[in-house]
């Protein structure tokens, strides 16, 4: 299955009077989104602002942050089983805003798990520094549910109307020329032999929690029962998934999926003729070996019994002859390697920390600030302290982070 990446660079976005891409410029005409999110009855209203690297700005509690992206005729659909039909997703011609973000504020609670803030999105200091979202071009959606509104219902209004501004967005480069091209195809060159065959197994959602009523995050299904299921390594990047509502402790962003770092650097490896990417696994407990590789990288989804979950199945697979790397993420109270680490497999021994929540920030007070309501917005202006785990884009335990952990 191939899948060509038409990729156009954005350098600013802006307001205008008609949505398209001029140059590097993505104009936006607020009226068009504003009719997209306003068919959705959820809604009392809706507002949008513009968020550029380096702006004295910061947003929150994020919802999800999103990459612009649509597909081109004759490929796959966009967002398969959530804009329409389940359909195999990962095929054909999308066009990706390369630099450019649509990002959705809540106004409703972040929840206890994420503290009183949520999830921040900081577009300078010192935090911006090791985001890479604060380098993007946001627009971000500023939603008012109407009142009595469930929280699942508003949750899902929230992802269609993100959904389906980041691909209305993109169309506006269907008949541009793109900077660049990348096809992505695990069949290219798979025929090599004496090259270790690899697969990449990652955790979409921890078994410590129900996923809400009506939550898509696999071709709009939840998780609920779900067995491990076998993904080519296009369905991840191209609209099969988007995370939970209940987002993972240190992140996964829609976008975070749409450029995952541990599929993407796989298929760089395959395309320099230094492994065979075998494929993926998608799973929220142990899974076997389905694809005959001979390595496998594990990553997780949640906290301590997704740890557990990963290290028992790097385990059973080192048992069946699978060499195994896991990412792990240091949340332990008191900082301690042995407390980090949950498990102690002899066999399970490529381990890569890729950071904890040590680090944190004296936030200042900023010019603007976005939020869906005002008493977020005062909180939000600083200033505050805040750990690294609620910058948006800092940490991340599947391949993304900013941070690793030291020893010393």
């Amino acid at each position: 299955m191939q899948l060509n990446l038409a990729i156009h660079s954005i350098t600013s976005i802006a307001f205008g009077a008609r949505t398209g891409l001029i140059g590097t410029t993505l104009s936006i005409n607020q009226d068009e989104l504003r009719r997209l999110v306003l068919e959705n009855s959820s809604f009392e209203a809706v507002d949008f602002e513009i968020a550029r690297p380096g702006d004295s700005l910061r947003a929150g509690p994020i919802f999800d942050i999103v990459e612009p992206r649509a597909k081109a005729p004759g490929g796959s659909p966009d967002w398969p089983g959530i804009l329409g039909a389940p359909h195999t997703a990962g095929s054909g011609t999308t066009h990706v805003l390369e630099g450019a973000a649509v990002t959705a504020v809540r106004d409703d609670s972040p929840g206890e798990s994420r503290g009183a803030t949520g999830y921040v999105l900081e577009m300078s200091g010192a935090p911006a520094a090791v985001s890479h979202y604060a380098t993007l071009n946001h627009l971000i959606i500023v939603p008012l549910s109407k009142a009595g509104v469930p929280a699942h219902v508003r949750h899902r209004a929230y992802r269609l109307a993100q959904l389906k501004i980041a691909v209305h967005l993109a169309r506006a480069a269907l008949n541009k020329m793109p900077a660049r091209t990348l096809v992505l195809d695990t069949a290219i060159g798979a025929e090599r032999t004496g090259l270790p065959r690899v697969a990449y197994v990652g955790q979409i959602f921890s078994r410590q929690r129900k996923p809400e009523q009506d939550e898509a995050i696999l071709y709009g299904a939840d998780t609920d029962g779900m067995l491990p299921t076998v993904l080519h390594p296009n369905e991840w990047l191209d609209g099969a998934l988007v995370p939970s509502y209940h987002v993972s402790l240190g992140g996964a962003e829609t976008y975070f999926y749409q450029n995952h770092p541990v599929i993407t650097a796989l298929y760089r490896r395959h395309q320099a003729g230094e492994l065979n990417f075998a494929g993926s696994v998608a799973t929220i407990a142990s899974a076997d070996n389905f694809l005959g590789a001979d390595a496998a990288v594990l990553t997780k989804f949640g906290g301590g019994v997704p740890h557990t979950d990963l290290a028992e199945t790097a385990r059973l697979l080192e048992i069946m002859g699978v060499k195994t790397a896991v990412q792990v993420t240091d949340l332990a109270r008191d900082h301690r390697v042995e407390s980090a680490l949950l498990f102690n497999f002899a066999e399970v021994n490529a381990i890569v920390c890729v950071g904890g929540n040590g680090t944190h920030w004296q936030l200042p007070q900023v010019e603007r600030v976005i939020a869906a309501d005002s008493g977020m917005a005062e909180l939000l202006a600083g200033p505050f302290e805040i750990d690294s785990l609620n910058v948006i884009g800092v940490a991340n335990q599947q391949g993304a982070s900013r941070l690793r952990s030291m020893v010393y």
